[in-house]
């Protein structure tokens, strides 16, 4: 049996696709089930195919079809947000942007980040608890429906008043989609992370569950400590600064 260029490129597409799925499994905390899946797959191809032990292949092969129906289930979060990063088209937009973003629009965008780092930075002085959730590439649409559906202006005040502690919508999270405040008083999905410190807060676990659930970027303020954090790609960074916050935001802006 010969080995040609065909195999090859067969290997390198099967391993891209394993190593890209393993970042998202370890992304989103599910990396235990994965390492399950994938020597369960082992297993099955040793079985059916390199001992050619019938029986076995057999069982295996049924387990399978019932298998990638119940693995469809459990991870259609990590599927969908597996699909829109093979068909996004950031690529073209950043082609797009080299030929048309002109200054004007810049400024624009330097305008809403510093309104979004504005309101933090004020915040985080008077400790009120905050939690705002940038949109990416995988749309959030299911959860601003679990919200209020403002569709407004990004405004350095209107955050402020609206995570105020007598405000009825200041325990939700916001979320910013589109360069606009899409939906208030959202509710995030909780990451059952263990290795989060203890003494982070239910914001904080939702900040990070969303970044697990999606690619969104979460940036949280304490209402006991004042601190900024930001939860991005399944990582909680904390104590952050404002100028490293205005970077954050600005490449969300732009994209």
């Amino acid at each position: 049996m010969e080995f040609g260029i065909k195999d090859l490129i067969d290997i390198l597409i099967v391993g891209a696709l394993l190593f890209y799925l393993y970042r998202l499994m370890k992304n989103s905390g599910t990396i235990s089930l994965f390492y399950g899946v994938f020597f369960f797959i082992i297993i099955w191809v040793m079985a059916a195919e390199i001992f050619d032990m019938k029986l076995t292949g057999t069982i295996l092969d049924k387990f399978m079809s019932i298998g990638l129906i119940i693995l469809v289930i459990l991870f259609q979060d990590q599927i969908k947000r597996f699909l829109i990063d093979i068909g996004s088209r950031g690529r073209l937009k950043s082609l797009k942007r080299l030929f048309h973003h002109g200054e004007q629009e810049e400024n624009t965008y330097h305008g809403l980040v510093m309104a979004v780092v504005y309101a933090c930075m004020s915040m985080s002085k008077s400790k009120t608890g905050a939690l705002i959730c940038f949109q990416r590439k995988v749309p959030l649409d299911d959860y601003e429906k679990t919200g209020d559906i403002i569709d407004a202006d990004i405004n350095t005040r209107l955050i402020e008043n609206i995570f105020f502690k007598n405000s009825p919508l200041h325990d939700g999270a916001m979320i910013i989609a589109r360069r606009r405040i899409m939906s208030v008083g959202c509710i995030l999905p909780v990451s059952h992370d263990m290795n989060l410190p203890k003494h982070l807060g239910l914001r904080h676990r939702a900040a990070l569950g969303m970044s697990q659930a999606s690619d969104a970027v979460c940036v949280v303020v304490s209402e006991e400590t004042g601190n900024i954090s930001i939860a991005k790609d399944g990582v909680m960074t904390t104590q952050i600064t404002s100028t490293d916050l205005e970077k954050h935001l600005s490449r969300i802006f732009i994209d």
